[in-house]
């Protein structure tokens, strides 16, 4: 089995400072309008879940953007923000799910808007990062002798 190159893992983990601070304010704009909006739901409790699983959220997304250079070996590293992705795409899944039982209020479009926009910043941000690391760690298990992935 080859050896990560720590370089190409310390490249992986540069995200665009620009997209993780739009990230962050879109998040904020979102718990503002989820905590102090007016929102409606026909269901008790469905607005504290809708909360609790947006503040899920942000500490997944914080969690994905977290140094990892403390963790010594560089596939630990990589797996480490994989496993950070998939709780993030449910963290998402979830929020999503709580947020179909908001149905109204003066506030119901302009966080449905919000919640879409944050939703596509997110995916944008994973699916760039995932892609790299997928690579990465694809490359130690590839051996150019056998032609590994050519067809299979």
């Amino acid at each position: 089995m080859a050896n990560l190159d720590p370089q190409q893992v310390a490249q992986s983990f540069r995200f665009d400072p620009q997209a993780a601070q739009d990230l962050r304010a879109r998040w904020l704009r979102l718990v503002d309008l989820g905590v102090w909006g007016d929102l409606k739901s026909p269901r008790l409790g469905a607005l504290a879940r809708m909360r609790k699983r947006l503040l899920e959220t942000g500490e997944n997304l914080r969690s994905l953007l977290s140094d990892r250079s403390w963790i010594p070996q560089p596939r630990e590293q990589v797996k480490s923000a994989l496993g950070a992705c998939v709780k993030l795409r449910d963290g998402l899944l979830d929020l999503e799910r709580a947020a179909r039982l908001v149905e109204g209020g003066a506030d119901f479009a302009r966080f449905e808007s919000e919640l879409l926009a944050l939703r596509a910043a997110l995916l944008r941000l994973l699916e760039h990062h995932e892609r790299a690391w997928a690579e990465l760690l694809e490359g130690l298990y590839a051996d150019p002798e056998d032609g590994a992935g050519e067809g299979d």
